[in-house]
């Protein structure tokens, strides 16, 4: 894997930690960290199926199963912390 960003942790079992920049409201707490597990290709099936052919909401249905948290956690993050999950993304597509 290449050089990872500061605010990326990759776990022993290649999840990411992405430490996020402004933190989100999960369940009534907080959150700034997100740590997504290794995606699969059927993960990304899912959510081009979900999303119905609209590319921005695939990757927030992805981003969302990967991270264990609704959609609407991801959907309601600030700009930054998105481009950090994207970040992550990016680095586990290869």
């Amino acid at each position: 894997m290449n050089d990872l960003p500061d605010f990326i942790t990759e776990g022993e079992d290649g999840s990411l930690i992405v430490t996020l920049a402004r933190g989100i409201d999960v369940d009534g707490a907080k959150r700034t960290s997100l740590t997504l597990r290794e995606p699969a290709v059927s993960d990304m099936m899912a959510a081009e199926k979900a999303a119905k052919g609209h590319s921005a909401m695939s990757e927030v249905i992805l981003l969302a199963n990967l991270a264990d948290v609704a959609p609407t956690i991801i959907q309601n993050a600030r700009m930054r912390d998105y481009g950090r999950l994207q970040a992550a993304l990016g680095f586990m597509n290869g």
